[in-house]
């Protein structure tokens, strides 16, 4: 069975860092293109990262150079480095299976709050 599980997201202040985390089973990462999403309040959901089966990483022009996307495969765990964060970066943050289809599997989600 599919499952994500996001992790480490929190509140922090501008121009902070943090780390998630995403917990996948079921599937093995290197066969699959992965995404970081975000919903901000009021917003829709929007592409922010991904990381090809082979390695290749992607990013939204927003957050390059601030975010970084990353893998271990032997921990099955996909994770986003999120530096230098920006006020409107507050989201709820999703990793999903390619790009949050409705047949791809998305995870619960981890919120992000960027306060000033």
């Amino acid at each position: 069975q599919v499952q994500l599980v996001e992790s480490g997201g929190g509140s922090v202040q501008a121009v902070g860092s943090l780390r998630l985390s995403c917990a996948a089973s079921g599937f093995s990462m290197t066969k699959i293109f992965m995404s970081w999403l975000r919903q901000a309040p009021g917003k829709g959901l929007e592409w922010i990262s991904g990381i090809s089966g082979d390695g290749k990483t992607y990013y939204e022009d927003s957050v390059k150079g601030r975010f970084t996307i990353s893998r271990d495969l032997a921990k099955s765990t996909l994770y986003l480095q999120l530096n230098n964060l920006r006020t409107n970066n507050t989201a709820m943050y999703y990793c999903a299976q390619r790009y949050a289809g409705a047949s791809d599997q998305k995870g619960q989600g981890t919120q992000v709050t960027v306060s000033s």
